[in-house]
């Protein structure tokens, strides 16, 4: 690959004016900022800007030469869409930016509906994390994309090769622990969606670890140590840019749309000293240890190369916290179940959700079948020391489904890279001695494999994040038959969906939940073991105990990936007689025995079929004694998501 000035895009923050002044004159060639609306730094209104200074922003650096992209990356509702057409039709009348970074596709779908001019990159919150997405987002109109934070250069090496297309990669800036758009603690616990603008970091919290078997062990939790386990460092890869650009990355993103002017200006400069120092003379080209001393002396939390280079382990955590700049919150005990029992009626049979259940083994199925269940998906992500489905074991499930008369749905795993995509494409072309009755996927990549090597109806999980009217519009016109409802829709605005969209919507109405998905190595950092020397510790359950005393399981996947529990199972039985014109209810029983499972699946059919002759209370009574965690009503006691 030969270099010139053109083969790399260094792309600025910009939270206020005297900033983008700031990091135009230091050398950026691009800039990126918020409006008042639609973006992930909603906590400070002083760091965004009104339509007319984004117009007037947009002139000053095209005056320059600098390109100016806007954030417009968070989840949107389907009361907002009113106000979001309108700031699109502003932004393609009369803003005019150079791209638009965007998370929901509702964007997507709005952009393409009304024939606006709009260039579109993908958000970080996209999670772009294979070449089937891209091939997707391609056909969207999405020009760029921002590659998983997962993702090591080499990976985005081989991404850049298979799909050509535009990407760009973090360089520098604070990190999140979990993958993006797949934290939903901030949501549920606070009301504040890390996906709508409003995290409230529980990742910068103190934790315990332990072996979740001892923890019924007062003091044996006493002789644990708090320390900030998920506190990673900030991002830096200046002493990697020759890496960095030799993988085909074109935009280098600095993070922190909150900083200063003067902080902003010293990131700049000495980046663009580097990089083009490099491009210039690659061969001779060495680290300008005074500009590195720099930077070295303006760290916030210390510094770190995330998941770039190696995966990271605790000497790229803050485990002490004394660096942390700014705690958005403090640890508090999860909500406990908290409901409204309607007057009740008997369910209209025509409009009876379907049951749907997440089941984590054969025997899970046999009990789901056996009691009641209408649908079940098997395979995909398993928690340890359970293995993942064979053929098999898909066949045998085919046998019992229809022995039963219940649907099989085959899953996926929610995270899908190249090692996943080619398991994926082996298992589908496999199908057909399964004769399963779907496939549920969990991103646009998997989703795209399924259209290309199968015919079965494609169901959307959770990990689509679905919002909006829109978002699921666009899923049924690229041919899905289902979607559930984001795990961050409260009540109201759940059955706002399911009463609006076009394409049937499913629930997630009961089960363990994950708030986050790691691919940080937690067990192998807490236990000092690796899977080579002792395999059987990675098998064991373990758990992360806050400062509330709440205990969080960490569940490992057979792709080694950390799913970190809420302290509280979801349970929304009490507002079954509200949800009846959902297409289905489903319970995620992926950590639950095979035994309470049956028990489950037996008391939702009962209150799906005839709710008003049980008497509720007794059943959440029974769930809450018997369950492996305290149960609550997640974001149901919100009335709006923020």
């Amino acid at each position: 690959m030969l270099l010139n000035k053109k083969s790399v895009e260094l792309l600025a923050p910009v939270g206020q004016w005297n900033t983008l002044e700031a990091a135009i004159h230091a050398g950026a060639d691009a800039v990126y900022m918020g409006g008042k609306a639609f973006n992930m730094r909603m906590f400070r209104d002083d760091f965004n800007f009104d339509n007319a200074t984004l117009q007037k922003a947009v002139e000053y650096s095209h005056a320059h030469g600098v390109n100016l992209y806007i954030t417009l990356n968070n989840l949107i509702s389907d009361d907002e869409v009113p106000q979001l057409i309108d700031y699109l039709q502003c932004l393609d009348r009369d803003i005019k930016p150079d791209a638009l970074i965007v998370q929901d596709l509702a964007v997507v779908e709005i952009v393409k509906k009304l024939h606006l001019n709009l260039n579109l990159h993908s958000s970080i919150m996209m999670n772009t994390h294979n070449a089937l997405m891209i091939e997707k987002f391609r056909q969207y109109g999405i020009s760029r994309v921002v590659a998983s934070r997962e993702m090591s250069l080499s990976e985005i090496r081989l991404l850049k090769q298979k799909t050509g297309i535009e990407l760009e990669y973090f360089v520098h800036g604070d990190m999140c622990i979990a993958e993006g758009g797949q934290c939903l603690h901030s949501g549920v616990v606070f009301g504040n969606s890390s996906n709508r603008g409003r995290c409230m970091k529980a990742c910068r919290w103190q934790y315990k670890f332990g072996e979740e078997a001892k923890l019924a062990d007062p003091e044996f939790i006493e002789k644990q140590p708090f320390s900030y386990k998920m506190a990673l460092k900030d991002m830096c890869m200046y002493r990697a840019l020759p890496e960095l650009i030799q993988s085909g990355v074109y935009s280098f993103k600095i993070e922190g749309r909150m900083r200063d002017a003067a902080f902003v200006s010293r990131l700049v400069s000495i980046y663009r000293h580097a990089i083009d120092r490099y491009i210039a003379d690659p061969t001779g080209y060495s680290i300008n240890e005074d500009d590195w001393q720099q930077l070295y002396d303006s760290k916030v939390r210390g510094f770190s190369t995330c998941f770039a280079i190696n995966k990271p382990t605790y000497k790229d955590i803050g485990l002490t916290g004394k660096n942390e700049p700014r705690f958005f919150s403090k640890a508090v005990p999860e909500a406990a179940l908290e409901y409204k029992v309607d007057t009740p009626v008997k369910t209209p049979q025509q409009n009876k959700p379907k049951l749907a259940v997440r089941c984590a083994s054969l025997q899970h199925l046999k009990e789901a079948c056996a009691n009641g269940a209408d649908i079940v998906y098997a395979g995909g992500d398993v928690y340890q020391p359970l293995v993942p489905w064979t053929l098999d074991d898909l066949i045998q499930a085919r046998k019992i489904t229809a022995g039963a008369g219940c649907k099989l749905v085959i899953s996926t795993p929610r995270i899908t890279r190249t090692r996943e995509l080619s398991e994926l494409e082996q298992l589908f072309t496999n199908l057909g001695e399964v004769n399963p009755d779907g496939i549920l996927v969990h991103n646009m990549g998997a989703f795209l494999l399924a259209k290309k090597i199968t015919k079965l109806p494609i169901y959307c999980g959770t990990s689509f994040s679905l919002f909006n009217c829109n978002t699921a519009a666009l899923l049924k016109s690229e041919g899905a038959v289902q979607a559930a409802a984001s795990l961050e829709l409260p009540h109201k605005q759940v059955l706002e969906l399911i009463h609006n969209s076009t394409l049937p919507i499913e629930v997630v109405v009961h089960g363990s939940i994950e708030a986050m998905i790691c691919d940080f190595d937690f067990i192998a950092e807490e236990t000092g073991k690796s899977q080579l020397s002792d395999p059987a510790a990675f098998k064991k359950h373990y758990a992360f105990i806050d400062a509330a005393n709440e205990i969080h399981s960490i569940r490992r996947t057979q792709y080694d990936s950390n799913r970190i529990l809420f302290a509280h199972d979801l349970c929304l039985l009490a507002y079954l007689p509200s949800l009846v014109g959902a297409a289905s209810v489903c319970i995620e029983a992926q950590d639950y025995t095979p035994e309470y499972t049956g028990r489950l699946v037996n008391i939702y059919r009962q209150l799906i079929d005839a709710y008003s002759a049980y008497n509720i209370h007794e059943i959440l009574e029974e769930i809450a004694q018997t369950g492996p965690r305290k149960i609550g009503s997640g974001v149901y006691r919100y009335e709006v998501s923020k």
